[in-house]
């Protein structure tokens, strides 16, 4: 089970760096992993739709007449109403159901994602901690193709849905 630390160790190993003990220790590496964590994979999650990190949310309507998308929905895949900024217009209806990118802890994430988050964190800390460019051109080749494998393997994972009574399908048989 991968936690913050964790990941954020594998990042500095991609660099030569000594691994962190702690987030909060009064190290350059602690700093960039506190700072840069969340803010680093939530745009990753978000980037694609992971399966794994797809997720269906049950809205209400609000006060003010919309729904609110959740904090943890990092980007609305599927909706029957009209995304504005952090809110939803869905006229009619009192409630919703959407289709999101939810944000993920590193213990759900698969090995094929954890792997990409460190090769994408590294990328992050390159500059700061060695200030080198052609360390940062090496990660960001590297990170293009684990993006690619990474994105096969969560396309290929689960099985997409069936058709069912489907007219076609059904005139073919």
């Amino acid at each position: 089970m991968l936690t913050k630390i964790d990941l954020c160790s594998m990042a500095l190993l991609k660099l030569g760096e000594t691994p962190i003990q702690s987030l909060t220790d009064d190290t350059a590496a602690s700093q960039l992993s506190r700072t840069l964590f969340d803010p680093v994979i939530d745009a990753l999650l978000a980037s694609h739709v992971w399966r794994f990190a797809c997720r269906t949310f049950d809205l209400t309507r609000n006060a003010d007449g919309d729904f609110l998308i959740p904090a943890d929905c990092l980007r609305v895949i599927k909706s029957k109403g009209e995304v504005q900024g952090n809110k939803i217009s869905a006229p009619g209806a009192d409630t919703i159901s959407i289709v999101g990118i939810a944000r993920a802890t590193p213990e759900h994430f698969p090995g094929y994602f954890a792997s990409l988050a460190a090769t994408r964190l590294a990328m992050e800390f390159c500059i700061p901690l060695l200030g080198e460019q052609s360390v940062f051109r090496m990660l960001a080749a590297l990170y293009e193709t684990e993006l690619q494998s990474a994105k096969f393997i969560d396309s290929t994972t689960s099985q997409s849905g069936s058709i069912d009574n489907f007219s076609l399908i059904n005139a073919r048989f």
